[in-house]
C-alpha cells in the first residue's frame, strides 16, 4: 500500500471569502448514524454535514494497525471521528480496520488511488469485477464510509492527474465507479472528491475540468499544508474554496493538512481550527506523519494548541 509519495507545492497568496455554515450544509446535524433498515442487499447510511464537527487523523501505520490512532486520541484528549488511510488499486476494503474505527467512534475514510491503471479502462468497465467486489464489501460493512478516488488530480504528481490523464477521462472513471457502487446497493458511501489547493505558478490548476457533478459527489475534500510562518488559513485555502464555490455548495472537508515545525506549528494549529469555523467547513484530517516534511505533533505547545482547538469542535458520540 502506498501512502504519500510526492511533495506538495503550496501557495501563499489568497483572499478571504465569507462562507457561512448554513450555505454549505445540505444535511441536518445528527449523531453519527447507524445504518437504517432498507431492502435486502442495500446498505443506507448518510453522514451529517454539520460545520466544525469532523476531527480526523491519518497515521502511517493505518490500516495495518489502529494503535497509533489510539495514541493520537490520547494525546489530544479526544477520539478522532474520521480515520484516513490510502489504498492502491486492486487492494480489498480493510474491514478489520473499519470495524475497529467504528468501535472507537470513527468513520473510515479511504483514498483509493489508481496506481499504474488506465482510467479509460476503468471507465470502460474493464475493472468492474474489482469495483463490484469492493462495493459488496462496503455494503456488507453497513456503516458509513467515506471514499475518495484519484485524489489531488488537479496537480501533476500522480499518473491520474494533470499532464498525465485528461480531465474528461477522470470524470468518466469517477462516474462509472459511483454508478457501479449504486448498482451494488452500497448506499452507505460518502463520496469525497479531493483536490489540492490551487497554485497556478506551480502547475496546480483550478479544479473545474475535473468536476463530476453534484449527483456524483457528496463532499469536497481540499488538501493543503502550512509550510511557512506567513501562511494563514485564508491565504492557503481561501482561493481554492472560492473556486469550489463556483462549482458547488457541497460541504467541504480539509481532507489532508498539517503544519511544519518551522512554520510555527502551535499558531498554525490554532489558525486551522479558527479557519474551519470561519468558513463553515466540516472539519479537517491531520496528517500525523513524516513525508518529505515532518507534520507530526511533537511539542507540548503543539499538543496544547490541538487540545484547545478540539474543544471548539462538536464532540463525537461516545
Amino acid at each position: 500500500m502506498k501512502t504519500r509519495c510526492l511533495p506538495r507545492i503550496l501557495t501563499g497568496a489568497g483572499v478571504l471569502i465569507a462562507v457561512t455554515a448554513c450555505s454549505v450544509l445540505r444535511h441536518a446535524a445528527a449523531p453519527l448514524p447507524r445504518p437504517s433498515q432498507g431492502p435486502p442487499g442495500i446498505a443506507h447510511a448518510v453522514l451529517p454535514a454539520k460545520a466544525a464537527s469532523y476531527l480526523g487523523d491519518f497515521e502511517p501505520t493505518s490500516p495495518k494497525s489502529y494503535s497509533e490512532v489510539s495514541q493520537f486520541a490520547k494525546a489530544i484528549g479526544r477520539r478522532p471521528n474520521l480515520v484516513l488511510y490510502f489504498s492502491g488499486w486492486s487492494v480489498p476494503f480493510q474491514s478489520r480496520f473499519a470495524d475497529e474505527a467504528w468501535a472507537n467512534g470513527a468513520i473510515p475514510a479511504i483514498q483509493v488511488d489508481p496506481d499504474t491503471i488506465s482510467l479509460a479502462d476503468i471507465a470502460a468497465g474493464k475493472y468492474d469485477g474489482y469495483v463490484r467486489s469492493y462495493a459488496a464489501a462496503i455494503r456488507s460493512y453497513g456503516h458509513p464510509v467515506v471514499i475518495g478516488f484519484g485524489h489531488e488530480m488537479n496537480g501533476w504528481w500522480f499518473s491520474w492527474g494533470h499532464r498525465h490523464t485528461s480531465p474528461t477521462v477522470f470524470v468518466a472513471a469517477w462516474r462509472h465507479i459511483v454508478n457501479v457502487f449504486r448498482q451494488q446497493g452500497a448506499d452507505n458511501v460518502t463520496w469525497l472528491w479531493t483536490i489540492n489547493i490551487i497554485d497556478p505558478r506551480g502547475g496546480i490548476l483550478a479544479p473545474g475540468p475535473w468536476w463530476p457533478g453534484s449527483s456524483y459527489v457528496t463532499w469536497v475534500g481540499i488538501d493543503g499544508y502550512y509550510r511557512r510562518p506567513s501562511w494563514t488559513f485564508a491565504s492557503l485555502f481561501g482561493p481554492t474554496i472560492k473556486a469550489v464555490r463556483k462549482l458547488t455548495l457541497d460541504p467541504i472537508l480539509i481532507s489532508e493538512t498539517g503544519a511544519a515545525h518551522t512554520a510555527g506549528q502551535p499558531m498554525k494549529i490554532a489558525n486551522l481550527f479558527a479557519g474551519v469555523r470561519a468558513y463553515g467547513l466540516l472539519g479537517f484530517v491531520w496528517f500525523d506523519a513524516k513525508k518529505n516534511w515532518d507534520w507530526r505533533l511533537s511539542t507540548p505547545a503543539a499538543f496544547a494548541a490541538f487540545r484547545q482547538g478540539a474543544k471548539t469542535f462538536e464532540r463525537p458520540p461516545s
